[in-house]
């Protein structure tokens, strides 16, 4: 516990010290000086960080990786996987720290009161999607961790858009609300709508343009959201060897249950599922639509397989 609260005093201390690769503006730097101020202001406050230590020895700590995305790429699926393993504590709801600011301006240690209990050799993990597309939340996880380890979970751009529609979709039914159909977001004067945020929320190389400006590759491992669908063991296995965890989770942790159409999890025998929310049905929508879609995501998907240097089987790229 003394290195956890040694550790805790230097984070609030140390020099913001500027990342290598790629440079950071003079106006930029200001800025993340001026935010960082303002979050050791908010800590200092409250007397700098505390543990919250349980009688049995864990504690609530600063996570040390976060899934920082995307929304309607599996996130809630990646978490509940990865919390197979026995070295991981997972934040049970989406903190949303970096991103609403009302949270934000409450500093550190109301973000570390978010977290679960957990043992030192353990790895505190939170997911929070809307952070991938949200301007100001690189810089702001910089400033807390500039060794932070992030996990990016993609899918195909156009299935994430039909995903991210159906959500609010079924948001408004709940409510006994009316929503307009997809055709009316995606269609304007004709043309396909490429003001629609749920394809803004696609264009995956802007944001991660945004990422790459604070965090080097290698520090953020992006997982395949339409083979953990398919397969999920290889990319947990994969995301095991990111986090340096040894190999805890096994493919028999899967089983494919045929009543929902999805994989679930068995875990000391016990057996469960993600919420009934989770793999709805698209809606139909035309095929020339469709295509308009897969074509629009082209450039795009090439863009931003050209930034993280892999590709991804998705509709909308055609090698050329």
């Amino acid at each position: 516990m003394a290195a956890f609260l040694l550790g805790a005093v230097l984070l609030i201390v140390q020099p913001q010290i500027v990342p290598s690769r790629p440079a950071i503006n003079s106006n930029a730097e200001t800025s993340s000086q001026s935010v960082q101020r303002e979050l050791l202001k908010k800590t200092s406050q409250k007397n700098d960080l505390k543990e919250n230590i349980h009688s049995n020895g864990s504690c609530q700590q600063l996570p040390q990786t976060i899934i920082i995305g995307v929304r309607k790429g599996g996130t809630r699926a990646l978490l509940e996987m990865l919390s197979l393993h026995p070295d991981i504590a997972a934040a049970e709801s989406e903190v949303h720290f970096f991103d609403w600011e009302d949270h934000y301006r409450n500093g550190l240690q109301w973000y570390i009161n978010q977290m679960p209990f957990s043992y030192p050799h353990q790895i505190t993990v939170e997911k929070t999607p809307a952070y991938f597309t949200s301007p100001k939340v690189p810089e702001r996880v910089y400033n807390m961790n500039q060794s932070m380890r992030l996990l990016l979970i993609l899918r195909d751009p156009s299935e994430r858009v039909l995903s991210d529609y159906t959500q609010v979709f079924y948001n408004h039914m709940q409510k006994h609300k009316p929503y307009p159909s997809i055709e009316q977001f995606l269609i304007k004067d004709g043309e396909l709508n490429v003001d629609y945020k749920a394809i803004n929320r696609s264009l995956y190389y802007i944001h991660m343009q945004n990422w790459l400006k604070y965090f080097p590759l290698d520090h953020i491992h992006i997982v395949d959201g339409d083979k953990l669908i398919k397969d999920p063991f290889p990319e947990i296995e994969k995301v095991e060897r990111f986090l340096k965890l040894s190999p805890q989770i096994n493919a028999s942790n899967f089983y494919f249950n045929k009543t929902k159409g999805f994989y679930c999890l068995r875990d000391s025998g016990r057996e469960r599922c993600l919420h009934e929310s989770k793999g709805r049905a698209h809606p139909q929508v035309d095929t020339r639509l469709l295509e308009k879609l897969h074509e629009y995501f082209h450039e795009p998907n090439k863009k931003f397989f050209e930034l993280v240097g892999r590709t991804f089987d998705w509709h909308s790229f055609v090698a050329s």
